[in-house]
């Protein structure tokens, strides 16, 4: 049982990561460094994407 509860909590991360991503580009902001690495994405990398 306690493997299930990993899976989903890990779910749940990942899907918060990605909203919270999500908001701060909308909102034109720079999303924080643990949001990013949460799905795997280089902050460094990250920051020479231009936004609009």
């Amino acid at each position: 049982m306690s493997r299930k509860h990993g899976i989903i909590r890990e779910f749940f991360t990942t899907i918060g990561d990605a909203v919270a991503v999500s908001a701060a580009v909308r909102n034109g902001q720079q999303p924080s460094d643990s949001n990013l690495r949460g799905l795997g994405i280089d902050p460094a990398r990250f920051r020479e994407i231009r936004l609009r």
